[in-house]
């Protein structure tokens, strides 16, 4: 009879027991089980971006020489930011593209969702899906994302950006009168409809055009584009568009639309809104062409990327005289959150930042 009130109370006080040290642990020490979560942000990302690198990849980079291009420097160093990362889709769409299941549940411009047709028919026409036999044979590739910022001006960053061995475009930004500041190289230049170039006479004569498909219509016109087709209309477009591109179908890609999908859902935290464009869940090209290089490229550097809300009167973009404040109308970019995802590069070093538009004085 006496041992039922005993047995009731161990069970008791095992009970208390367990219920405390379940709420000391939460408020006041890190165990492996709950304070795993609390290392990284609701991204992914580590918390804690120091820059140094992890002890396995200072002994594999540590005995490089100087300026040596770096094997899988950028994956490794965003692995180890962002464990969720996996290195694995190709910068522009090939025939065998339906393999990533993840672009086949969205629409354009998150996917190719009942585009698979037309995209078909373009594929056949370029024949070519990669950078070109000399860039693709490279063991190790370094690539610079040339951005149109105004902080680029006067800054004689063109040599430099020039040595590297990708250097990628933006829209109709020019090249031709800012050589100085921009470089001349031009491996590729990333765009859509409404930004592309319009005068024929402005385009480089050796690059690719890359298009990233905002939605259905895009493809459309593209293939007007490759076939040299005679655009009958723009409806369905916010703005004019280039009318011709006067690059043979061998020069033409189409960006795989998974590094908008990453950039936007994974890597930034924008709305989803059901797969479908809306407003503020759509990143700017110069970020979805950063997370384009962080799977192709061993080595990732910027220029000319930033915006600073703090001098809305600054020029918006190197080579014309648009406000910063300009900026602050746009319906479907996040400028803030999209700034928090390129600081996290920058600061744990995945990316170099080399006219320090990113984080100015914060990192």
């Amino acid at each position: 009879m006496r041992m039922k009130p005993s047995r009731n109370l161990l069970l008791v006080l095992c009970s208390m027991l367990a219920l405390g040290f379940l709420y000391y642990s939460s408020g006041r020490i890190t165990l492996r089980g709950w304070g795993h979560k609390s290392l990284y942000d609701k991204q992914g990302f580590l918390l804690k971006l120091d820059g140094i690198l992890p002890l396995e990849l200072m002994f594999k980079y540590g005995n490089l020489s100087e300026g040596a291009c770096k094997p899988g420097f950028a994956a490794a160093k965003m692995t180890a930011i962002y464990p969720k990362f996996i290195k694995l889709a190709p910068m522009f769409l090939d025939p065998n593209y339906k393999r990533f299941s993840r672009i086949g549940d969205y629409s354009p411009p998150f996917g190719i969702k009942s585009q698979e047709k037309i995209i078909d028919i373009l594929l056949s026409a370029t024949k070519n899906y990669g950078l070109g036999e000399e860039l693709d044979s490279l063991s190790c590739k370094t690539c610079i994302i040339v951005g149109n910022g105004g902080i680029l001006a006067n800054r004689s960053l063109g040599q430099r950006i020039d040595e590297f061995d990708v250097v990628i475009r933006l829209n109709e930004a020019p090249v031709k009168g800012f050589e100085k500041d921009v470089g001349s190289k031009t491996t590729m230049r990333v765009t859509y409809p409404e930004g592309a170039i319009q005068k024929t006479e402005r385009y480089e004569s050796e690059s690719l055009f890359v298009l990233s498909a905002f939605k259905a219509l895009d493809f459309k016109w593209l293939r007007h584009m490759v076939f040299n087709q005679k655009l009958r209309s723009t409806d369905g477009f916010w703005k004019s568009v280039a009318k011709h591109v006067p690059r043979e179908p061998s020069d033409i890609r189409i960006l795989n639309p998974y590094f908008i999908q990453e950039a936007s859902f994974k890597l930034i935290g924008l709305p989803r809104n059901n797969g479908q464009m809306g407003r503020g869940n759509i990143p700017t090209l110069g970020t979805v062409a950063i997370t384009m290089a962080l799977h192709n490229c061993d080595e990732v550097a910027v220029a000319g990327f930033g915006y600073n809300m703090s001098t809305p009167h600054a020029p918006l973009h190197y080579y014309e005289k648009i406000r910063m404040s300009a900026i602050r109308e746009s319906w479907t970019h996040n400028i803030s959150k999209e700034k928090e995802f390129l600081m996290k590069l920058v600061k744990a070093g995945v990316i170099q930042d080399w006219t320090n538009g990113i984080c100015g004085a914060g990192c």
